[in-house]
């Protein structure tokens, strides 16, 4: 009996060994797969007309000036690109530091998502399953060409991926430290590291601004705890300290940036030019008192609406769920955004006043359409399939070289590039390859990622409502389901990510601007698989309790 027991177990251990290593050897041929495709292109990073405003605060603390705010961009990413072009004085450098980023995003999915298997106790799901699982959504996000097509753009969306690993990854250490293992010092730093990181997060990319919020409200209970003084105390301390660092220089660096005051009203005021426009007319129709003149308001009135035609005509097929292009009322030399800072004579503060004005009065007195408007962001990212994925198997790389020298061109830009030597290198190399024919191509060998990635954006929506709908049964039921409670809470939490992200876009611009969608595949990935592992755990627990309810003699269960 002892030598067959000791046997089995002698059998056990080898086939764990022997998947063991199997499961190493995938994770190998996916990295190896995401090293070739990463460095088999070239390695001259891509610029757009944003890039500027993060690459001019590097350029301009290189060739002598002082390092400030351009475009009104946070530090965080122009300091990233100095550090790297001060170190390596070489424009590649950002591309291999960027695609290093992301393959190192690639491995925090694998170990957030190992780590994710505490939330289950007693899982019906295996560890083969759920490691293969895991290995699937890693391999998506390492082979998918929209990964690696963002780690060669001189934007902060080349570092968001690995960004948002970290975030979940402390997110999940948190939780299991302080709600399961109650370890006190494990839950006080994983909280601080958590609060950097999602601050970070908000600074490099103010578009996850909510999302972060939401990211820290788990560590509210911190401070519902009983006896676990110093470790408030030490949260606060280290919070304080993380705000303080990553704010700060951007509070001082931001004060000769008046970009940094007026971008924000007036995207509120030209993506909701409609609205307001109807406003206004109501208010002058109606006569009602205001902080501005009556004939200060029709001349706004009359030179919006005009404006609001001359849009439609000049691009028409920008912004589809808008009517019109805000883009043209911000930018547009002759436009609204230049026509009301004239009315208001250069005065800053009182033309940002005013647009912050009649925003919150569309809200006082059009709410429903304003929720209108955010119903239909908010369905461009879910309806009818997740736009947080880019199923297409190639993208031209020679255009986006050839708009990397023309976004640079720019007389202003030229003045300052052309007094830093790598810079101009690095513009010569970009105008050879803009004369080449380069196209990114998904890897013949590899037609289950673009096929994965079309059936993940297909079914993300149906997937959501089925998780959030036995979520909710979960909640209700305390006890058959009780060991599922704490990873439905972690799927509804995720998926929460994505929707935080989706509704402050929807609120203040539009989420037809494809790369605020784009940017979040990271998280939708992960919630989506949690989602799908969630559903199975639910689904295999029904199924045995039906089995056994059916093996089980008739009447066995009735009283005597």
């Amino acid at each position: 009996m002892i030598a067959q027991l000791a046997s089995n177990q002698s059998f056990r251990l080898g086939e764990d060994s022997l998947w063991r290593l199997f499961y190493w050897a995938l994770i190998a041929l996916v990295f190896a797969g995401a090293i070739w495709q990463r460095f088999r292109l070239p390695l001259d990073p891509i610029a757009d007309p944003d890039t500027w405003g993060y690459l001019s605060p590097a350029l301009r603390k290189l060739t002598g000036a002082e390092f400030g705010h351009t475009n009104g961009r946070n530090f965080a990413y122009p300091g990233f690109l100095f550090l790297l072009l001060r170190l390596f004085a070489d424009f590649r450098a950002i591309t291999i530091t960027q695609h290093f980023l992301g393959l190192l995003a690639g491995a925090v999915f694998l170990l957030t998502w190992k780590r994710a298997r505490i939330f289950v106790s007693n899982p019906r799901i295996g560890r083969v399953a759920h490691d293969l699982l895991g290995l699937a959504g890693a391999a998506i996000f390492l082979l998918q060409w929209q990964t690696i097509v963002f780690e060669k753009d001189i934007r902060p969306e080349g570092i968001c991926a690995f960004v948002v690993s970290i975030t979940f990854y402390l997110l999940i250490q948190f939780l299991a430290c302080f709600f399961l293992k109650h370890r006190r010092t494990a839950t006080v730093a994983y909280a601080i590291a958590l609060a950097f990181t999602a601050i970070f997060l908000a600074s490099i990319k103010p578009s996850f601004g909510l999302a972060s919020l939401l990211v820290l409200s788990p560590i509210i209970a911190l401070f519902g705890r009983s006896g676990w003084s110093w470790q408030k105390v030490w949260f606060s301390l280290g919070f304080v300290f993380s705000a303080a660092v990553l704010l700060l220089p951007e509070h001082f660096l931001s004060r000769n940036d008046e970009m940094s005051r007026t971008f924000l009203p007036t995207t509120l005021f030209v993506v909701h030019a409609e609205l307001i426009r109807d406003q206004l007319a109501n208010d002058l129709a109606k006569n009602v008192s205001l902080p501005y003149s009556r004939d200060r308001l029709e001349r706004l009135y009359l030179a919006l609406r005009t404006e609001i035609e001359k849009s439609r005509t000049a691009r028409q097929y920008a912004y589809h769920s808008l009517g019109f292009d805000a883009d043209f009322l911000m930018y547009d030399p002759n436009s609204i955004a230049v026509q009301a800072r004239r009315e208001f004579r250069g005065d800053v503060a009182a033309l940002c006043a005013f647009y912050r004005f009649y925003y919150g009065r569309i809200w006082e007195k059009r709410p429903l359409q304003v929720l209108a408007k955010v119903a239909r962001q908010m369905q461009i990212f879910y309806l009818p399939y997740c736009r947080a994925y880019d199923p297409r198997i190639s993208r031209k790389l020679g255009g986006e070289y050839q708009y990397s020298v023309v976004s640079l061109s720019d007389p202003i830009c030229r003045k300052v590039w052309l007094g830093y030597p790598p810079a101009v290198d690095f513009m010569k190399r970009t105008e050879e390859l803009a004369r080449r024919e380069l196209r990114f191509r998904q890897p013949l060998l590899l037609p289950l990622i673009p096929i994965a990635v079309l059936l993940m954006s297909i079914s993300y929506s149906t997937s959501l409502a089925i998780a959030l709908v036995l979520a909710v049964i979960v909640a209700l039921t305390s006890g058959r389901w009780r060991r599922l409670r704490f990873i439905a809470a972690l799927v509804v939490f995720s998926f929460s990510f994505n929707a935080a992200c989706c509704l402050e876009v929807a609120t203040i611009i539009s989420l037809e601007i494809r790369r605020y969608m784009t940017v979040q595949m990271y998280s939708t990935l992960l919630a989506q698989l949690l989602g799908f592992w969630f559903i199975l755990e639910f689904v295999v627990q029904m199924w045995e309790c039906r089995r056994q309810r059916a093996l089980q003699p008739t009447g066995a269960g009735d009283k005597p």
